[in-house]
């Protein structure tokens, strides 16, 4: 017994030595610190165990302490694994990879004869919005030269790298054309701080739609109840028509392309301040980010209708009807959808030689068979 009693507790000892090691390599390349709590409660459980074997201590007792010590550590990550458990309506959800030019994807659009036109010599290097990669990307495949690896979704030539970043990357010069909804007034001003003049070609247009779980009662909504929800004048479903449950209303990211747009929709109306979550960054710290729209009962979010319908496609959640108009492609090019906006082919000054035919092709009509062929409203 003695013996068995010694190699217990060398391997205890051990267990105590390398989990807390492991544990701190595994927190920091995961980001996992929501599993902190519940590993520093195994860790206390294992030496009460420790000091149990050695001391031979009162065994219920025991039990009841490593018991308590496991529950407050399961409490901490419990929560997390609970809200992780509503799905989420972000661009992390989106295999752009799908897309992806000169590959075997049947989800880009393509002309049914060869393009008119082809883009010989400098690349133009192009980015932009998440939902506006599988256009641009059949715009590449059209008039780029082949080249499978060269047109990583993530990095390359042609990628995206999201709204803010285009923006940024297009000011810069470290992009010749983005393709974008307009920009907001802090992309505006650096801009102009940095001398650069933001040229705007609309190549398309789309419908900003409002969603919400797919159980909630309500379908419709006006563009007054909209800005009552997020200016924090209505603040239960059962004021719109729904159940007696507080609207949880979910908002996107600064300088985001549905973020401006929102803006531009409040009309100057007051914004509630958005519910954020903290994040752990790439260097470990924890930084507080506008929180991704989670399917919660009571949630509202926003977005793009192709974005939502074409892309996530989680039916879990449903598009609201706006002013009785629901967002389709007809609503959308009648006019009848009253939340309808162009997107834009974005430049910002650059010397390429391509840059220039390669904006006027887009809005010929091979370059708009495409945008329509896409799943968006051509703009000619």
């Amino acid at each position: 017994m003695k013996y068995y009693k010694v190699m217990l507790l060398a391997a205890l000892i051990m267990a105590l030595v390398i989990m807390p090691l492991g544990s701190l390599l595994f927190l920091l390349n995961t980001g996992a610190v929501h599993l902190t709590g519940l590993m520093v409660a195994v860790f206390i459980s294992l030496i009460i165990l420790i000091v149990y074997i050695n001391e031979r201590l009162n065994g219920k007792r025991t039990a009841v302490l490593i018991v308590l010590c496991l529950s407050v550590g399961f409490s901490f990550a419990v929560p997390h694994y609970y809200k992780e458990s509503f799905a989420k309506v972000d661009d992390a959800e989106v295999d752009l990879y799908a897309y992806q030019p000169f590959t075997e994807s049947d989800q880009l659009a393509k002309l049914e004869q060869p393009s008119s036109f082809t883009i010989e010599g400098e690349l133009p290097t192009l980015d932009g919005a998440t939902a506006l990669y599988p256009l641009f990307a059949a715009f590449t495949q059209a008039t780029y030269p082949e080249g499978e690896d060269e047109y990583n979704p993530y990095s390359g030539p042609v990628a995206t790298t999201k709204t803010p970043s285009a923006y940024s990357r297009l000011i810069k010069g470290n992009a010749d054309v983005i393709f974008a909804a307009a920009p907001s007034a802090g992309q505006q001003k650096a801009a102009e701080e940095a001398g650069v003049e933001l040229h705007l070609t609309p190549i398309g247009r789309e419908a900003f739609v409002f969603f919400v779980n797919a159980r909630n009662r309500v379908d419709d909504l006006s563009s007054e109840e909209l800005r009552q929800i997020y200016s924090g004048d209505v603040t239960n479903w059962q004021e719109v028509g729904g159940g007696n449950d507080e609207i949880r209303a979910f908002q996107r990211p600064e300088d985001s392309g549905s973020q401006t747009t929102f803006i531009n929709f409040m009309d100057g109306m007051p914004i509630q301040q958005p519910e954020t979550e903290e994040l752990v960054s790439g260097m470990g710290g924890i930084i507080e980010e506008v929180a991704s729209y989670r399917n919660y009962k009571n949630a509202i979010g926003y977005t793009f209708r192709f974005y939502s319908m074409e892309m996530v496609r989680n039916d879990k959640v449903k598009l609201l009807a706006i002013d009785g108009v629901e967002p389709t492609i007809d609503t959308i090019r009648s006019g009848a959808y009253p939340l309808t906006s162009e997107f834009y082919a974005i430049t910002a000054g650059s010397e390429n030689p391509n840059v220039a035919p390669f904006i006027e092709w887009i809005v010929s009509e091979e370059g708009q068979q495409l945008v329509e062929k896409t799943g968006f409203v051509p703009v000619q």
